[in-house]
C-alpha cells in the first residue's frame, strides 16, 4: 500500500486516488493479522483539505449532473457511467473479482484484493521475518516487538496493541455477546469460544494427545491432560504444600485454609467451599440418585442401619461393624499403623481426618463457622458441639447423678472428679 501513499502532484494528479482506496481486504482475516480499514472521503467535498464548503465547481457530469471541483474526479466518475451504460449512483463498484465475485469501486482496491488468492505477501517483519499481505498488517505486528499499546479501556485502565482487541475487551463490560449458537442458542462474547463450544454439538475432538493418543475438544483439556503423562504438579500451596496440576484443582483446596466458602443451598442455605459438593448436597432436596449399582451392596450396606446387622468383626477386641472399611480403620487401634503423616512436623495420624484436621493447627485455619454467632471452629465435631450452647441440647449424662453436659469430654471429666470410685470400679 505504500506505493499509493503519494500526495497529488499537478504533475500527477491521479495520485490521490489511492488515498481513496475503498478496500474490503478479505472476508475474513487471518490470525495475527487484524486489517485496519483504509478511509474514504464521505463526499467529493472532503477529497482535498481546506477546501470551502461553498468554492466554485466546474466539472459537471453529463449524465447525472453532479458538480466536482477537479477534472480527474469528474473521469472517474465517468467512468462509472461507461461501465454499465446507465445513469448510476456512485457506491456501485465496477471491478469484480474473477475468482470470488467481489466487487469494488476503483481497480486498485481489486489489485489489493487480488493477494488474498494469489498468496502474495510482500511486506515481510525485519525482526522475525513473518510476511503479510498489507503494510497495515505489518504495522499492527510490529506492535509485538515494540510492546506498544495504543489502545487503552476507559473502563479499566487495560491496553491493547490492536483496536479489535479492545472491542472484544468492551464486552466483558458491557456484557455483549452477539456471537449466537445456532444449535442451542447459548451466546458467547467472542467468536473463538463460540467455535470452540460448536464441538460439543459436532463431537469435533482436534487435538491428539501424541503419548497416548486420547483425543479432545479443546486445546485447554489436551494441556491439563498431558500434565498426567509428565507427572507436573506447577501449583503448589503455600499453607501446606500440596501440589496439583490445575489451577482449579489448586483454587479450590485453598478455600480449606482460607474459610471461603462461595457455593450456597439455595433451599437451606448452607455453604460449599466447590461447586462438586453443592451439587452432591443438592440431592439431600431433590432425592436424586443417579448413580446406580447393579449389584445389592449399597443396599445390604444400607440396610445394616435398619437391622443393627454388624458382620465385619475384630479378632482383637470382639468389636464389630457394618463395613469393612470401617473395620480396616479400627484396626488401626491395635496395629499401632499411623499412615498419614504432617508434612510440616511429622507427626503421624491413623485416618486422613484427624490429618486434615490436625494441618489446621499449622494453618490457623478455622473454616467451620457458626451460623448463630459467626464463631469460626476448626473441625465439624467442634461446630457441632458448640451448636448446642445455643440450642440448649444436653446429650450427654451422667448415670449417678443425672448433670447431662453438651460435649462428651465434659462428662469425662465430671466422672473423673465426681465419681473417682465409681470410674476405678469400671
Amino acid at each position: 500500500l505504500s506505493d499509493f501513499a503519494s500526495y497529488p502532484t499537478t504533475s500527477n494528479p491521479n495520485n490521490h486516488l489511492q488515498l481513496n482506496i475503498d478496500v474490503k481486504i478479505s472476508d475474513s482475516y487471518e490470525t495475527y493479522e487484524w486489517q485496519e480499514p483504509l478511509s474514504e472521503p464521505e463526499t467529493e467535498d472532503s477529497e482535498e483539505s481546506g477546501i470551502k464548503s461553498d468554492c466554485k465547481k466546474p466539472f459537471i457530469c453529463s449524465e447525472c449532473g453532479k458538480q466536482f471541483l477537479h477534472n480527474w474526479s469528474l473521469q472517474r466518475h465517468v467512468r462509472l457511467h461507461k461501465c454499465t451504460g446507465v445513469a448510476v449512483q456512485t457506491e456501485e463498484k465496477p471491478f469484480g473479482c474473477d475468482v470470488c465475485g467481489q466487487r469494488f469501486k476503483l481497480n486498485v482496491n481489486l489489485k489489493v484484493h487480488m493477494k488474498v488468492h494469489t498468496g502474495e505477501k510482500p511486506f515481510s517483519c525485519n525482526i522475525c521475518q513473518r510476511k503479510f499481505r498489507h503494510q497495515c498488517n505489518l504495522k499492527t505486528h510490529m506492535r509485538v516487538h515494540t510492546g506498544e499499546k495504543p489502545f487503552g479501556c476507559g473502563m479499566c485502565d487495560k491496553k491493547f496493541a490492536q483496536t479489535i482487541h479492545l472491542k472484544t475487551h468492551m464486552r466483558s463490560h458491557t456484557g455483549e455477546k452477539p456471537f449466537v449458537c445456532e444449535v442451542c442458542s447459548k451466546k458467547f462474547s467472542r467468536l473463538r469460544i463460540l467455535k470452540s463450544h460448536m464441538r460439543v454439538h459436532t463431537g469435533e475432538k482436534p487435538f491428539d494427545c501424541d503419548v497416548c493418543h486420547k483425543r479432545f475438544s479443546q486445546l485447554g483439556d489436551l494441556k491439563r491432560h498431558k500434565l498426567v503423562h509428565t507427572g507436573e504438579k506447577p501449583f503448589s500451596c503455600s499453607v501446606c504444600g500440596k501440589r496439583f496440576a490445575q489451577r482449579m484443582h489448586f483454587k479450590t483446596h485453598m478455600r480449606i485454609h482460607t474459610g471461603e466458602r462461595p457455593f450456597s443451598c439455595d433451599v437451606c442455605g448452607k455453604r460449599f467451599n466447590c461447586k462438586r459438593n453443592l451439587r452432591t448436597h443438592m440431592r439431600v432436596h431433590t432425592g436424586e440418585k443417579p448413580f446406580g449399582c447393579n449389584c445389592d451392596r449399597s443396599l445390604k450396606i444400607h440396610m445394616s442401619i435398619h437391622t443393627g446387622e454388624k458382620p465385619f468383626g475384630c479378632a482383637v477386641c470382639s468389636k464389630s461393624f457394618s463395613q469393612s472399611g470401617i473395620l480396616k480403620r479400627h484396626m488401626r487401634i491395635h496395629t499401632g499403623l499411623t499412615p498419614f503423616s504432617c508434612n510440616m512436623c511429622g507427626k503421624r495420624f491413623k485416618c486422613q481426618g484427624n490429618l486434615n484436621s490436625h494441618i489446621r493447627v499449622h494453618s490457623g485455619e478455622r473454616p467451620f463457622v457458626c451460623d448463630v454467632c459467626g464463631k469460626r471452629l476448626k473441625s465439624n465435631s467442634n461446630l457441632k458441639n458448640h451448636l448446642r450452647v445455643h440450642t440448649g441440647e444436653r446429650p450427654f449424662g451422667c448415670d449417678i447423678c443425672d448433670i447431662r453436659f453438651n460435649e462428651e469430654g465434659s462428662l469425662r471429666r465430671h466422672m473423673r472428679c465426681h465419681h473417682v470410685v465409681v470410674v476405678k470400679d469400671l
